[in-house]
């Protein structure tokens, strides 16, 4: 598959290396192109910088960025998405408090996401995994939340062939509790001394 990771920051570092682990094409795009230049030159495998000026021919578009940028993004690209799946990462969350998000009640960033581009095929995955976990090589589980069962699937192709085990949690409303539970997660960190390495497994102990 080709995949376009919007976004060349940790998340969008660590998304872009599983997909290349897992033989797949990837393009790197940001608003500062330097950046997705340097990552791009920084990783192995079938990579390149590209342009943020639309989703071009990828099969699968990783919207790497943080809320509302996510939105913004498929709104402005709208069209050009229709029938291609687009992966929500980002987490809400309030970073001054890290005590609530900030997405109005009874939603979530991955649903608006998808009302801002609604012929696209909008996944919620990846959002439970840090970035610096996610970077490496540990089989880590990566919830999925879609409405759209070939999304899904395709989206948890990408996860196997990069090593990782996909958990479907059902349909794209249930990003509302995927982006709720990171953000305990997240909050929790300073107490267990996690230092932002930890993640969620659904592994029998």
């Amino acid at each position: 598959m080709e995949v376009l990771v919007v976004g060349a920051g940790n998340m969008g570092r660590a998304v872009a290396t599983r997909a290349l682990a897992g033989g797949h094409r990837v393009r790197i795009a940001d608003r500062e192109p330097e950046r997705a230049q340097a990552v791009a030159a920084d990783l192995e495998g079938d990579v390149a910088a590209a342009e943020l000026d639309g989703p071009g021919h990828a099969d699968v578009v990783v919207l790497a960025v943080p809320y509302p940028a996510d939105r913004e993004i498929a709104g402005r690209w709208a069209e050009e998405l229709a029938g291609t799946t687009v992966v929500d990462v980002a987490n809400p969350v309030d970073f001054s408090t890290f005590d609530d998000l900030v997405t109005p009640p009874g939603t979530s960033a991955a649903e608006q996401v998808a009302r801002a581009a609604p012929q696209a095929r909008v996944v919620k995955a990846f959002n439970t995994t840090f970035a610096g976990n996610l970077a490496g090589d540990r089989p880590l589980d990566v919830f999925i939340a879609a409405d759209d069962d070939l999304a899904a699937e395709r989206v948890a192709r990408l996860a196997v062939d990069g090593g990782l085990r996909p958990v479907r949690v059902g349909g794209l409303k249930h990003a509302r509790a995927l982006e709720a539970f990171q953000l305990l997660h997240m909050k929790v960190q300073d107490q267990i001394g996690g230092g932002f390495r930890t993640s969620l497994t659904m592994q029998p102990v």
